[in-house]
């Protein structure tokens, strides 16, 4: 039996921040015909600093692009966290071939999507300001219809969209459950000043509040405030009242709270705020349709998002590149092999977001006992390997011939 040839195969990707781009550039490799799709009308820009762990830096070895990513990383040179007086009690460097808090690779989110964007071939067709409004499909195919109300036929259809993927809400909600940990969080960037140093500072203070600032390489800073509370809607506030809430929440809370705060306030279009959150789902693949990167297993702030996004996508071009003929073996193989890495990657119990949010003063000095416990010198290396979240269940990856620049 001849196998069929992907020459004249569609595939529509949904999301085009890291796995969106990746898979595209996968399947556009292997022959399909690929629109890469955003909701967004333009790229997004914005965004906090990620990091590629592990198996990852292979698939960007294998995409071409591992050195351009080399040549942009923000310059982050370790991990500390510190009082109420700014002064570091514990400290986690950055260190060569090892990823720690701070790991070897870390990249401003878009930037490095723009660096996947590049990566594109010109025969992918990049489309924004629109997404699925409705799906139908049947053995041979899958009827989209879009929010601008145009209707096309593809042969599958890729969700490589966020944890709150509204594709995987309309198409798979029955199959997904997400587990709430009891922290919101919110993001920006604020200036740099003459006393900001190179290193991501964290602090944490009574009433279930914590406060970072990180460096980046476009001469700001970025920064984070979360805090731990039941849901309340916070995240789908308008940005006014968001911060209105933070203000009242992160009152008196010291070090440089109110700077991050205000620097919040003077750059709007770089505010955003999620839910600490995981995504679970039963099966990543549902006929004709399969989940990629957050949109399957959205895992919290674990330091292993991007990392499993980028292997995810290699792994699902690559299988189906491996069976063209039977795309439904293709999903199934991707999952076999991806499942157990992303399921380590979910290990967070659930308590363990409010326990990095103490309440209490007896908390908070438990809190920072542990920290410096953790960065000493009998106990850091066991810390980064074994209690800081990190690859387990690491698949071989295949080789995958088609997916080598």
């Amino acid at each position: 039996m001849a196998v069929p040839s992907n020459r004249s195969r569609r595939a529509l990707v949904t999301g085009a921040s890291v796995a969106g781009p990746a898979l595209a550039w996968g399947l556009a490799r292997t022959g399909w015909q690929v629109t890469l799709l955003e909701r967004s009308d333009r790229p997004r820009s914005a965004g906090q600093n990620i990091d590629v762990r592990g198996i990852g830096r292979e698939v960007l070895r294998r995409m071409g692009v591992h050195d351009r990513v080399m040549e942009n990383l923000t310059g982050e040179e370790g991990t500390r966290y510190v009082d109420e007086r700014g002064a570091a009690y514990a400290t986690f460097p950055r260190r060569e071939g090892q990823d720690g808090p701070t790991a070897e690779v870390e990249i401003l989110r878009g930037r490095f999507a723009e660096i996947l964007a590049e990566a594109l071939p010109s025969d992918v067709e990049q489309r924004f300001g629109d997404f699925v409004r409705d799906v139908d499909q049947d053995e041979d195919g899958i009827d989209v219809r879009f929010e601008t109300g145009d209707q096309e036929r593809f042969d599958l259809l890729f969700v490589a969209e966020g944890r709150s993927s509204r594709t995987r809400r309309l198409l798979m909600a029955a199959e997904t459950q997400l587990r709430d940990f009891g922290v919101s969080i919110a993001y920006g960037t604020i200036e740099r000043g003459p006393e900001d140093v190179d290193t991501w500072d964290w602090y944490t203070a009574r009433r279930g509040r914590v406060a970072s600032i990180r460096p980046d390489n476009q001469g700001t800073m970025r920064a984070s405030l979360s805090f731990e509370s039941e849901p309340s809607g916070f995240e789908s506030l308008d940005v006014e009242a968001q911060l209105h809430v933070l203000r009242a929440r992160f009152a008196g809370a010291g070090w440089q709270t109110e700077r991050v705060l205000a620097g919040f306030t003077s750059r709007p279009e770089e505010f955003y705020t999620q839910r600490m959150e995981q995504v679970v789902v039963s099966s990543w693949s549902k006929g004709r349709v399969v989940l990629v990167g957050d949109a399957a297993w959205g895992s919290g702030p674990t330091g292993m998002g991007t990392t499993l996004a980028l292997v995810g996508a290699h792994v699902v071009a690559g299988e189906l590149a491996a069976t063209p003929e039977d795309h439904q073996r293709a999903f199934a193989r991707y999952e076999e092999l991806m499942r157990g890495y992303a399921d380590s990657a979910q290990r967070l119990p659930r308590g363990g977001a409010r326990l990095l949010h103490p309440t209490t003063a007896s908390g908070l000095r438990a809190l920072r006992a542990a920290h410096r416990l953790a960065a000493s010198r009998p106990f850091r290396s066991l810390y980064v390997s074994r209690l800081l979240t990190s690859e387990r269940h690491v698949p071989d990856l295949p080789d995958y011939p088609r997916l080598r620049t």
